[in-house]
């Protein structure tokens, strides 16, 4: 007895973020496209149908017609945030590779980061493309920092090295090449004694 039978296959196209409709405010999302295949025996052997295109945002799980990635343009202090948000992210990835490995508590605690002072969902499979892009490319912490942080305020240059900081203390003692990193921080930010240790002290507070 032959069995044939169709089944839809999906894949993610493209990531990115977007103001979903259901949470309000910028979250992560998956192009995912879905086309339909004949199978055989339960194995798919060959497509019956045109892709099918959806969103579908990482933190609600809801999906959306593509189209809202169209509609959906962000105010320009909003695009402003989302670009920061972004940044932070990498450049807090950046400082935990800096000592040559990344753990699950690091990955946990970027993602928890992220959306506490970053108001921003990270999926894992987000952390892993930029963590892969950062070793492929050798891209250094201060460098990066140097060349986006140029346009961040002083409340942003402070959320992203509390960011930088935990992230890179997920796991005990920082490494003396992210003691390093952070210490320069001060600099770049162009930071008093007081205003960087503060902004530590309040990263210590928050992790209590």
């Amino acid at each position: 007895m032959i069995f044939i039978g169709t089944m839809n296959l999906t894949r993610t196209r493209d990531v990115g973020n977007f103001l979903c409709p259901a949470c309000g405010v910028a979250q992560g999302y998956r192009l995912r496209a879905s086309r339909p295949w004949l199978t055989l025996y339960f194995i798919p052997t060959i497509p019956v149908g045109d892709f099918e295109f959806f969103v579908q945002c990482d933190h609600c799980k809801l999906r959306w017609d593509d189209s809202v990635l169209e509609m959906n343009h962000p105010n320009p202090v909003m695009a402003e945030e989302n670009q920061f948000c972004d940044q932070a992210v990498r450049a807090a990835m950046l400082v935990v590779l800096a000592d040559g490995q990344i753990s699950e508590n690091e990955i946990s605690a970027l993602q928890r980061i992220s959306q506490h002072f970053w108001s921003r969902h990270v999926g894992r499979d987000e952390l892993g493309k930029i963590c892969s892009n950062a070793q492929q490319n050798r891209i250094e912490a201060a460098n990066y920092v140097l060349t986006v942080s140029r346009n961040w305020n002083q409340e942003q240059r402070s959320r992203a090295l509390q960011g930088m900081f935990l992230a890179a203390s997920a796991d005990g003692p920082l490494d003396p090449s992210q003691l390093a990193i952070l210490a320069k921080m001060q600099e770049l930010f162009d930071f008093t004694d007081a205003e960087y240790h503060g902004a530590i002290e309040q990263a210590l507070e928050w992790e209590s």
